[in-house]
């Protein structure tokens, strides 16, 4: 429905809808001088007088930052109307929680990636050094994946060394089955005598076992996904008299 209202500062009158009006309780700007009235008290009838309509100035009566120009000067900026204040504060708001809740995203997805990050490296290798770049100066490491189950000792045999009374070779092959690298197990030695009975027990880290000479470099890259590793551990046993043994491989928590 088209109505007529009229500034009250500068008396041009404006042909509006009733739609505009009913927007923000019928509160309007003057196009042509910025002035803010209300535009349902402000509504005239067309047969009262000959009036000189201005266009509808459409979204400029709704215009926050329009200025008036008045003849001889600027009048500066108008006060902006209480619906449109409320406005600006909903808009920050929005933005500070949309700030909130990226800076939530984030925060969870780094606690996300440090709790995976084993996993994560397994996945996708080419992610572990930047990942342990940046774990350095956290104090933080980014260790191999640590499944047992797909952990297995293919092989194993323990015999006396010939050359050297008192001494035996631990020979074992463990195999990862896992479709990454796993980190080197520990193993248990359980030493046995006649009746089956422990006489002596020793774990074995893989600093125990490994090839010394190569030990950092062969614990950085662990157990190869699909490949198998051949140990070879000596052990003193000239205290004991055991003539069976028991061995299981292990991740101490």
């Amino acid at each position: 429905m088209s109505l007529i209202t009229r500034c009250p500062v500068c008396g041009t009158a404006f042909r509006v809808h009733s739609s505009q009006l009913a927007a923000h309780s019928g509160t309007v700007r003057c196009g042509k001088c910025g002035g803010v009235f209300n535009g349902v008290a402000a509504l005239v009838e067309e047969g009262e007088q000959r009036l000189a309509l201005e266009p509808s100035p459409q979204l400029g009566l709704f215009d926050p930052g329009r200025r008036a120009a008045e003849p001889g000067g600027d009048r500066g900026p108008q006060p902006i109307p209480e619906f449109l204040a409320d406005d600006a504060i909903t808009r920050r708001a929005r933005w500070l929680w949309g700030a909130a809740a990226i800076l939530a995203v984030i925060a969870i997805a780094v606690q996300f990636a440090y709790r995976f990050r084993a996993e994560l490296a397994a996945t996708a290798p080419q992610v572990r050094d930047p990942m342990r770049a940046i774990c350095k100066p956290l104090g933080c490491e980014v260790p191999l994946p640590r499944r047992a189950e797909l952990m297995s000792i293919d092989s194993s045999e323990l015999q006396a060394d010939a050359r050297r009374e008192g001494l035996i070779v631990l020979n074992a092959v463990i195999r990862n089955h896992a479709r990454f690298p796993q980190d080197y197990p520990a193993l248990e030695l359980t030493l046995t005598d006649e009746a089956d009975r422990p006489v002596l027990r020793r774990v074995l880290a893989p600093g125990d076992y490994l090839e010394q000479a190569r030990r950092d470099e062969l614990v950085r890259q662990g157990v190869a996904a699909g490949t198998e590793a051949v140990l070879r551990v000596f052990l003193d046993t000239s205290r004991t008299r055991a003539t069976g043994y028991r061995l299981y491989l292990f991740y101490p928590t």
